[in-house]
Parts: C-alpha cells; sequence; structure tokens
C-alpha cells in the first residue's frame, strides 16, 4: 500500500455523507471508512467495493452494461493511463421497486512499472438533486468536455505530441429523429446520456471525446495502424448499441490526420464530411476522408468565406420558373429560385452552396432575402398596373424549428402591401419532425397558400394526403419520369391525381420536359405544370417579357 494509500487519508478528513474505500489488487485486500454512507449492497465481507456493486444485482437496466465494462477494465488492469489518474462515473441503482438513486464513484488509480493497475483510492457517495440537475443539463448541451475546451485541449495534444499518429472519428447516429418520433423525445435524450456515459468508461485519457450537437459526437485517438481504428470504433459501436433494446445504427467517419498545422476545427469538418459520405451505404457505416472529400471541403470553405459578402454586395440573384396551364399555354404562376452570380466565376448552381447553407444555418438569411425580392417585385406589379401571378417563395427545413419564419413572412406582406395570395409557401414533405409539421399546420391557419414541394419522393406520400394541411401537390420530377416509363406507372400517376382532386387538391407537375408528359398530364386533370419544356428558371426581367409578349397575343386575337 503506497501512493494511492497516502492520497486515500487525505480525503478520510472530511467523512460527511461519502464512502471512502482503497483497494491492493496485488494482496487482493480492501479497506472501506465510513460505511454508514455506504449503500447496502456495499458491506460485504466477500466482495471488494467495486465488486460489490457489480455483483449486487442493483444496478439498473439502463446502466448495467457501462458499470460492468467500467468494472471490468479496472479489475483486468487495461486502462491504457498514466499512473494516479483520476476516474469518474456515475450510475443508479434500484433501492426499491420503485425508486433508483444516483451515485458516483470517483476513483484514483497507481500502476506498477510493468503497468499494470496495481491500486485504487476512491469515492462514493449519492448525487443531490442540484448535481443531478448539472449532469443533465450538461449532458443536454453538450458533455463536461465542453466542444470549445475541447477544442483546445485537441489543439495541444496534436502539436504537443509528435510520437503519435492521431484520428478524427466523428460518429451519429443513421435517422435520430425516427428515433424521438418512435420512443419519445425523453427517450431520444436518454439515449444520448447513455452515449456519453458509455464514451467516459470506453475512452481512456489518450482519447479526447465531446458531443458536439444534437446526436453527432466526435473522439480524437491515437493509433498506430488503421487497424487499430477499426478496433476502436467496432468496440465502442458494440457497447453504444441495444440500449433498453432499441434498435438504431451509427455512421462513422474518420479523417486521419497528416498536417498538425490545419486547425482543429477543419480536421473535424474533414470527419464529418466523410461520416456524411457514407451514409445509405448498406454494406458499410466507417468512411475514412480521401482526396475528392479534401476537394469538397475546400470548396466549402470558400463558400462560407464569401457567403455573407455576397448577400450584401447583391449577389445572390432571384430567378423565376414559370409555371403554365397545360391546357392554355399560359403562365399562372412563377416559382422564385436563387442564383449566385459570383465576380469572376459567373453563375453558380444552388446545388453547389445551398446543401451548405442548410448545414451552416445561412438559409435562414439567404431564404428571407429572397422573400423579400419576391414581395418587393409583386409591389412593382401592382404599382405598374400589371395583373400579377403569385410567385411561390421555398422555405427550408431549417425554418421549421419555430413559427418566427412566419412572423417574418407576414412583416413582409405588410410592408410591401401585397395579398397573402400572391405570395405561395413552398415546404418539402416532412415525416421525421412533428414540429415541422406543427409549423405547417401554423402557417396554414396564418392563411398562406401551401405548397408541398417534392411530393412522391417519400414513401409517406399517399399517407399524408389524408390529413394535410397542404393546398397543392407539387409531383415531383422523378415520380413523373420514372412512372411514366410503365403502363402500371401511368396508372399509378393517374390514379394519385384523381384521388387528390377528389380530396380538394390542387396539382402542378414540375420537372416536365417533353409533350408527352405535359399532354398525359392534362388527359388525367393536372393541368398545371413547370419544367425545361416551358421554361427554365429565368432573369426578372425575362419573365416579364414573357408576361408582356403573352399580354400583347391576347390582345390581338381578342
Amino acid at each position: 500500500m503506497n501512493g494511492c494509500y497516502e492520497k486515500m487519508t487525505d480525503l478520510l478528513m472530511n467523512k460527511s455523507g461519502k464512502v471512502y474505500f482503497y483497494i491492493d489488487y496485488s494482496q487482493n485486500e480492501w479497506f472501506i471508512a465510513n460505511q454508514s454512507a455506504a449503500p447496502e449492497c456495499m458491506i460485504s465481507e466477500r466482495y471488494n467495493p467495486v465488486e460489490a456493486i457489480l455483483n449486487s444485482g442493483k444496478i439498473t437496466e439502463e446502466d448495467r452494461g457501462l458499470y460492468g465494462d467500467f468494472a471490468g477494465k479496472l479489475y483486468a488492469g487495461t486502462l491504457s493511463c498514466i499512473a494516479d489518474i483520476k476516474l469518474k462515473i456515475q450510475f443508479r441503482l434500484n433501492v426499491s421497486d420503485t425508486e433508483q438513486v444516483w451515485y458516483s464513484m470517483e476513483l484514483l488509480l497507481g500502476k506498477a512499472d510493468d503497468g499494470r493497475i496495481t491500486e485504487t483510492a476512491g469515492q462514493l457517495y449519492k448525487m443531490s438533486e442540484r448535481e443531478i440537475m448539472d449532469r443533465n443539463i450538461l449532458h443536454f448541451y453538450t458533455n463536461d468536455r465542453n466542444p470549445w475546451i475541447f477544442a483546445s485541449l485537441i489543439e495541444n495534444r496534436i502539436k504537443n505530441d509528435r510520437k503519435n499518429n492521431y484520428a478524427f472519428i466523428q460518429f451519429d447516429v443513421v435517422k435520430f429523429k425516427l428515433i424521438n418520433d418512435t420512443y419519445g423525445e425523453p427517450i431520444g435524450t436518454e439515449l444520448l446520456h447513455h452515449f456519453n456515459d458509455v464514451l467516459s468508461v470506453y475512452c481512456n485519457e489518450t482519447q479526447l471525446f465531446s458531443r458536439l450537437s444534437a446526436d453527432v459526437f466526435m473522439v480524437v485517438t491515437p493509433y498506430n495502424d488503421i487497424e487499430d481504428i477499426y478496433r476502436f470504433i467496432k468496440g465502442l459501436e458494440k457497447r453504444l448499441s441495444g440500449y433498453n433494446g432499441m434498435k438504431y445504427s451509427f455512421a462513422f467517419g474518420v479523417y486521419l490526420v497528416e498536417d498538425r498545422s490545419v486547425p482543429s476545427r477543419i480536421m473535424g469538418d474533414s470527419a464529418g464530411i466523410a461520416r456524411s459520405q457514407i451514409k445509405g451505404n448498406a454494406l458499410e457505416n466507417i468512411g475514412f476522408y480521401n482526396d475528392s472529400q479534401k476537394k469538397l471541403l475546400k470548396s466549402k470553405k470558400i463558400i462560407e468565406d464569401k457567403m455573407k459578402t455576397a448577400l450584401e454586395n447583391g449577389e445572390f440573384l432571384m430567378y423565376l420558373q414559370p409555371k403554365y396551364s397545360i391546357s392554355d399555354n399560359t403562365i399562372i404562376g412563377a416559382e422564385a429560385l436563387v442564383r449566385w452570380n459570383q465576380p469572376g466565376s459567373g453563375i453558380i448552381s444552388p446545388s453547389e452552396f445551398i446543401p451548405i447553407f442548410e448545414q451552416n444555418g445561412f438559409i435562414i438569411k439567404l431564404d428571407e432575402y429572397i422573400w423579400e425580392c419576391a414581395c418587393k417585385l409583386l409591389h412593382k406589379w401592382i404599382e405598374l398596373g400589371y395583373k400579377p401571378v403569385p410567385i411561390s417563395v421555398n422555405v427550408s427545413r431549417v425554418h421549421l424549428k419555430n413559427t418566427d419564419f412566419i412572423d417574418n413572412i407576414e412583416a413582409l406582406v405588410k410592408k410591401y402591401d401585397i395579398p397573402k395570395s400572391m405570395l405561395e409557401l413552398e415546404i418539402t414533405e416532412t415525416i421525421e419532425n412533428i414540429n415541422a409539421n406543427a409549423m405547417v399546420k401554423a402557417a396554414k391557419k396564418h392563411g398562406f397558400t401551401l405548397l408541398m414541394d417534392d411530393f412522391g419522393s417519400s414513401y409517406s406520400s399517399l399517407n399524408t394526403l389524408k390529413s394535410t394541411p397542404f393546398d397543392v401537390l407539387k409531383i415531383d420530377r422523378s415520380f413523373l419520369s420514372s412512372f411514366m416509363e410503365s403502363e402500371r406507372g401511368q396508372k399509378i400517376i393517374s390514379h394519385t391525381i384523381a384521388m387528390s382532386k377528389d380530396i380538394g387538391l390542387g396539382l402542378i407537375a414540375e420537372g416536365v420536359e417533353t409533350a408527352e408528359q405535359a399532354n398525359f398530364l392534362c388527359d388525367c386533370g393536372c393541368n398545371a405544370a413547370q419544367g425545361f419544356y416551358y421554361s427554365k428558371a429565368i432573369p426578372i426581367e425575362d419573365f416579364e417579357r414573357l408576361i408582356e409578349e403573352e399580354q400583347k397575343q391576347k390582345e390581338a386575337t381578342s
């Protein structure tokens, strides 16, 4: 009994409410002080304190695996750590059939020259309500390794430790929103707490971890070869899986550190890109960052560096794609779309920047800018005496977290004094976000015309029709093109259109590219369309020219 024992005697100076213990693994001896504060299952002649709890049968179902891993690694002496390291674990014990109590165990370890753990000094105590509350708050927002502190620790570790190779491992739960919808948000939050607890036990002192946001976690670990990384991930995945019998899967992205001067944020983003790229792969759930992803990250950084200035300088332009009446071949509306006219590069496709903006939140500012452009244009048409056609604007999913977007659109309609019916809202069909559906219903109550974008792209489309608040369905281009290829597919389109009309929903087909498609839709009862067959998205001036030419033709034939 040496180092740890001496430190334990210092702890004994204040015994109030805590039980202290010392374990000598080499002699299989232990000593317990202040047993009056110990849980009943810990007072045993047969087991040492850590083992007594493990074998008590009192550990809750949720924490049994976590504590078992913790104790097992301790017994085996396999914790890769320096001497006199501190460990901490929090767990629940069933004190009765209806009551659970949170305990915190803190350990101080000592090891022999060969690296084996030889002794442990520890303290165990029942957590106060304030400590439990603090724990839940920390787990909800991040974990006890705050992301900002986490980033600082990474920078110091990687720059100062030149002996080891390092890897960033970022992971999340595939379709985590479905877990919240299936089991409820409290269970989803409890699951994230479990992940954090597992990481606190599974990761040793050479491995840093943090919960970045929502269900996204990051681990930075040293490694000797790629097999080390695979072993670590597979072991972690095994311990994270199957909480309370729930079924879920993970996606892991790995970035291998090469240039240590690269900011840790960029390294983490690289692991995130690899994680995103592996999603949807049915055969593999571990992706490594590669050269093509490196180009993608570089492009993303350039776009993010320029986006704010671009908005201030008016580089984002509103284009309009006409919507046509198939039977009359006349313009009945338009969809507002965005193009980026970047100096020196010309027009950049939305596919290059919209996904990035949706990820970093800038889409909110861009959407609001396009909304105002649409309202301003409608006001101009009314002032000039034109007969305006409705303009539909896109509402990205990011907006659907709260009702602020409705207030913002209401304010714009009032500011530019336009009829609310002239500004239509296009929202992508969603089944994964209950809160989003609530926001859609709120927008409907405010009197806006709602268009369900990409109808037919989700397996739930038909099921959503029975109670949808939407006014108009926009038939997705992929649904149209793929089903047009066979007689059976054409019948599905025809019946879908008929059913939608029967329950009072308007219809418009997007992505119409041929006269055959247009005529088929018209015969089935869908008389509104947009797509390259009629017109691509065009600048405002060109759209106004089309309207003027159409008006002249009407006057000439009347």
